[in-house]
């Protein structure tokens, strides 16, 4: 079974489909986000609140969240931990 893992208000993605966790505060990570927003393949975890995180994932996904980076490697690695 994939590995899920919640991204805030729970919404959920696969764990084993991320491929970096970047910060949203870079002219890089900027451009990321921008670009997936215009092309379509940025998905918005964020229930209207502040990005904190953005997640990329296999297939060019972008999903943006409003829980912080640590919070989602913490959760990263209790998955890991526990199996599941």
């Amino acid at each position: 079974m994939n590995k899920l893992i919640n991204v805030g208000f729970g919404n959920i993605v696969n764990a084993d489909k991320i491929i970096a966790i970047i910060m949203p505060d870079s002219a890089p990570a900027k451009r990321l986000m921008q670009n997936a927003k215009k092309s379509g393949t940025a998905i918005d975890a964020t229930h209207g609140r502040k990005i904190q995180s953005c997640l990329i994932m296999e297939g060019s996904q972008v999903v943006f969240s409003a829980l912080t980076t640590e919070t989602i490697v913490e959760r990263l690695s209790e998955n890991k931990e526990t199996g599941s």
